[in-house]
């Protein structure tokens, strides 16, 4: 029998070979990634048109979280609208705070107390850190990575307990105002944070080792999702999401607010270390970057702090008067170039508000980006771009 089956085999390879299958064809499919995937970054849908698991084309789908923002900013006082920007990006409320604050103090020629400005870089920076305290976590979570997260959110607490000891709040905080900030900072608030920093600075060495050079995770995200410079700076990136693609470009240089001209740090930029020039492992390693270069700026406004005292807010604050002129003022915020347009009338309520979020424009380079990707490298590139919904909805 052995025997038989054995002088068959040919035979029916040979029939196999003659058989006529015809081409082959795949059909395309739509995908719908979103709205409530938890690899999104929020309420958002992107739409993917497949062939097998190549990605043809991904359409943003956004709106699920608009609540009129910037109408609301054109019915209110500017103190009144400040709790409103808290809410556009949600991980960084006091840069949010900052950049209309000083959009409103620009056009009405407000000077802040030089204390104030101190404290204002102080828990900006301390916001940035939070926020890429973020950022890194959950995209470790979109690499299947469960423990990156809970080792950010543990050093995010004390940055929380920290703005809870100034303003009561962990989230959104209204604290930077316009005209400066609402209170002085705590008692004893100097010393807990350099015992934070002094914490936290070693913490960043072993985030490095836990994901930075993890294996697995430079697989799934070096020489994927690559925006060369010059695309970057064509869909109007900024950020970390511009400076992972080697343009050394920080509004805390160029058009420095705040004082930040006269502290020392440095711009970090992709330069290709695991892969391409602008994938996403330089996008992510720019702002775990950045993170020891807010360490450094806080070592020396804490220093500056403690021998600068007066007063930390202007009286007109709550009371200016817009005048019958317009500005467009722009900061370095933990995502990119938030920049507030606000037109005054003479009265106290602006005629016109415009609010320009860093996540609306970097998310509108993901097409470009995912086109011709696998599907499994999708939550890698957009979580990459690190989106804030509430600031892409306005």
């Amino acid at each position: 029998m052995a025997d038989t089956l054995l002088e068959s085999g040919p035979d029916l390879n040979a029939q196999i070979d003659k058989t006529e299958l015809g081409d082959v064809r795949t059909e395309e499919m739509l995908v719908n990634m979103g709205p409530q995937h938890p690899s999104t970054h929020g309420v958002l849908r992107i739409v993917l048109r497949t062939d097998g698991e190549m990605v043809l084309e991904a359409v943003p789908h956004i709106g699920y979280l608009h609540r009129c923002a910037e109408k609301i900013g054109e019915n209110l006082a500017p103190y009144q609208y400040i709790p409103y920007t808290d809410r556009m990006d949600y991980l960084a409320g006091m840069n949010n705070n900052l950049a209309y604050a000083l959009a409103i103090e620009a056009l009405c020629g407000l000077e802040v107390p030089p204390r104030a400005k101190i404290i204002r870089v102080i828990f900006a920076e301390l916001n940035r850190i939070a926020s890429h305290l973020v950022s890194m976590g959950a995209y470790g979570l979109d690499m299947g990575a469960f423990t990156p997260f809970l080792y950010a959110f543990r050093e995010r607490e004390m940055i929380l307990d920290m703005f809870e000891a100034a303003c009561g709040a962990r989230l959104t905080y209204s604290y930077i105002t316009i005209g400066g900030v609402t209170d002085d900072v705590p008692d004893r608030f100097i010393d807990v944070c350099r015992e934070f920093l002094d914490y936290f600075e070693p913490k960043i060495a072993e985030y490095n080792n836990l994901l930075s050079f993890n294996h697995i995770f430079v697989k799934r995200t070096a020489n994927v999702g690559v925006i060369p410079a010059e695309l970057a700076i064509n869909w109007g990136l900024s950020g970390p999401s511009l400076r992972g693609s080697g343009v050394k470009w920080d509004l805390r240089k160029v058009h420095p607010d705040c004082g930040y001209d006269d502290y020392e740090f440095d711009i970090p930029v992709g330069c290709g270390l695991k892969g391409t020039t602008g994938d996403c492992w330089d996008r992510y390693f720019v702002r775990i970057c950045e993170m020891e270069q807010s360490v450094r700026i806080l070592r020396q406004a804490l220093d500056r702090l403690a021998g600068t005292p007066g007063e930390v807010k202007h009286k007109a604050g709550k009371s200016v008067k817009l005048p019958e002129d317009e500005i467009y003022y722009e900061i370095e915020n933990p995502r990119g170039q938030l920049g507030f347009f606000v037109q005054g009338d003479g009265s106290a309520i602006p005629y016109r508000v415009k609010a320009r979020g860093p996540s609306f424009c970097n998310l509108s380079i993901c097409n470009a980006i995912i086109r011709d990707c696998l599907l499994a490298d999708v939550p890698a590139i957009v979580g990459s771009i690190d989106v804030v919904m509430g600031e892409v909805d306005r």
